[in-house]
């Protein structure tokens, strides 16, 4: 018989209002205390439950707050909003009532945070790490048949090889489903909107280099180069790569991500 969590260990589902009156709803788990809290933010489309893994296994030892962005998870689906700005003062005023955090920003989630930083300085986070997301390094990622096209065309199926694709090692089906039911409930050109085509790359690369943050780069071998570019121009930036994982690699490498996160986490003096 399995013994019952200890009191403050469930997750729960709780919500934040903006400054714009959005209702944002985010996942927590841990109680308040001496360790920075952790703040993980999923990319495009994707709800906070993403992060399953990092939520139980780090919430043991500290706050952990997994947000879904505006227009994801079970977060309002308002009119308006859906540009890189108002979603990175979204996240900005959310780690701002929480501070301090260690932000984890995956894939758009990465560009957010560092616009958040841009607009209005890094002082609720204790540290950022960014996950699989080109930040405007060299090489830049290769042209490809443009995605946004497929979604204009055939939405739906567009979005179950999206969601396959993200994963190296195969999820249940069920799962997969609600993902693509979950970024459906988005109307389509709101979802468009969210990718910030119109930004050239060089304003991520000025930011992140002039971060005055600890930061930690974990990305898949698409972004290995970007990474140890970054570094070459950002001593203090820690790198790792995970070969064995898709996109997610949080997910299909889940004890290895969690345990970089924690060793992150110690090496901030806050914590």
């Amino acid at each position: 018989m399995a013994e019952p969590e200890r009191p403050g260990l469930q997750t729960t589902r709780e919500t934040f209002t903006t400054s714009d009156g959005v209702r944002l709803s985010y996942l927590r788990r841990g109680q308040p205390g001496g360790r920075l809290s952790i703040l993980l933010v999923p990319g495009w489309s994707l709800p906070a439950s993403v992060w399953s893994a990092q939520i139980d296994a780090l919430g043991s030892s500290r706050t952990v707050f997994a947000l879904d962005p505006r227009g994801q998870g079970e977060s309002d689906i308002p009119d308006h909003g859906y540009d890189i700005s108002t979603r990175a003062r979204d996240l900005h005023e959310f780690a701002a009532a929480h501070a301090p955090v260690i932000v984890v920003g995956w894939s758009l989630a990465a560009l957010e945070t560092l616009q958040a930083i841009h607009l209005y300085g890094s002082a609720p986070f204790a540290g950022v790490v960014l996950v699989d997301s080109s930040v405007g390094e060299d090489p830049a990622p290769a042209p490809g048949t443009p995605f946004t096209d497929r979604l204009r065309v055939e939405r739906e199926h567009a979005l179950e090889d999206f969601m396959r694709a993200i994963f190296r090692l195969a999820r249940p089906e069920a799962e997969l489903r609600g993902l693509v039911d979950g970024a459906l409930c988005l109307p389509l050109e709101a979802s468009l909107s969210l990718f910030p085509t119109a930004i050239p790359r060089e304003h991520w690369r000025e930011i992140v280099r002039a971060l005055d943050r600890p930061l930690l780069y974990a990305v898949t071998p698409q972004f290995s180069e970007q990474a140890f570019n970054l570094r070459q121009h950002r001593r203090r930036t820690r790198v790792e790569v995970f070969h064995r994982s898709g996109h997610a690699l949080f997910a299909d490498e889940p004890d290895r991500f969690n345990r970089l996160l924690v060793h992150f986490a110690r090496s901030i003096r806050a914590d």
